[in-house]
């Protein structure tokens, strides 16, 4: 698989951009706080259905969650278009439906989180992928 460098070559990665070093070390610590929030919405999901979940964890997920947008666009400008992005994208609309109650939220909401860890764990070759 290669990476894709200069343009015309047909390569399978996006352009990817250059990021300063605080931004990795931001990152790294969003990405934490992003946990905690998601661990405690998906838990409220899992064990409290019908429960409200609590708005400083809902708050916490979802600013955690564009900061993160934020500093993986600054790397890899054309995520939108690779596997991270499509499945940031797609999360984003399951979450809305659920919270608008078109989804069952036990089910769909630990959908969403294996969909969000999978995305988050697979191999940087494949996550920044180009899909189209």
């Amino acid at each position: 698989m290669e990476i894709r460098g200069e343009a015309g070559q047909g390569n399978t990665m996006g352009r990817i951009g250059a990021r300063p070093f605080w931004v990795l070390g931001l990152s790294i610590f969003t990405r934490a706080m992003h946990l905690v929030g998601a661990g405690v919405v998906l838990t409220f999901f899992l064990l409290f259905e019908g429960a409200q979940t609590p708005f400083a964890f809902t708050l916490l997920t979802v600013g955690s969650g564009l900061v993160l947008l934020v500093t993986e666009w600054l790397r890899h400008r054309q995520i939108w278009r690779e596997l991270a992005g499509v499945a940031t994208f797609v999360k984003v609309i399951l979450l809305g439906a659920i919270f608008h109650g078109f989804f069952p939220g036990r089910e769909m909401m630990l959908f969403v989180f294996v969909l969000a860890s999978v995305a988050a764990h697979a191999p940087k070759l494949v996550r920044h992928r180009l899909l189209f």
